[in-house]
């Protein structure tokens, strides 16, 4: 499959991380942009360069970039982690950017969006614009991990998401262990 990878500004960028670590390894073919503000937190976060990644980085303003057009033939589109603002932007055609105006790209062409939340509460705007987005086709998977796994690490609680992500991609993945399910006994509640 042909990727793109958004990373916006949000805290989490250990996810976008994660993601693009398991990615490195497949065949599919990937390319990646982030926002002025993703770099800043990248670096806070991760104590590293967004550009050092091992794929090609398009600048937020690039609109010459290829998945900034609907002719360009791109199979699916993540933003790991996705802003509020971004999310917004995106909800409500807003396309000043290269994320959003690629997000809006492929929403009309009704290719796969995934859309990675990373922001607690949700105020009802918050809510409000990801009802739009799943009206519009998006898939939203907030970064709300999971436990039944029993991670042990940081990064066994982030992978817990980023398998999730993986799943809605359609991609095959071993970074958690998956419920099993218990039979219960008999409760006398």
């Amino acid at each position: 499959m042909k990727l793109v990878i958004a990373i916006s500004g949000a805290s989490g960028t250990i996810y976008a991380k994660q993601l693009l670590d398991f990615l490195r390894n497949t065949i599919h073919e990937v390319e990646v942009l982030a926002s002025d503000n993703a770099k800043i937190v990248w670096a806070d976060e991760l104590e590293s360069k967004l550009s050092d990644i091992p794929f090609k980085l398009f600048s937020n303003r690039d609109f010459k970039a290829h998945f900034a057009s609907g002719s360009a033939k791109y199979d699916q589109m993540v933003i790991i982690p996705c802003s509020m603002g971004t999310l917004a932007r995106i909800a409500n055609g807003i396309s000043d950017d290269l994320i959003s105006r690629a997000a809006d790209v492929f929403l009309k062409e009704k290719r796969k969006l995934i859309v990675v939340p990373r922001e607690t509460p949700f105020n009802l705007i918050h809510i409000e614009n990801m009802k739009k987005l799943a009206l519009a086709g998006a898939t939203i998977v907030p970064a709300i991990p999971s436990f039944y796994s029993k991670p042990q690490t940081v990064l066994d609680v982030v992978n817990t998401v980023v398998s999730r992500v993986l799943d809605q991609m359609g991609i095959e993945n071993e970074l958690m262990k998956r419920y099993e399910g218990k039979t219960s006994a008999s409760s006398k509640d």
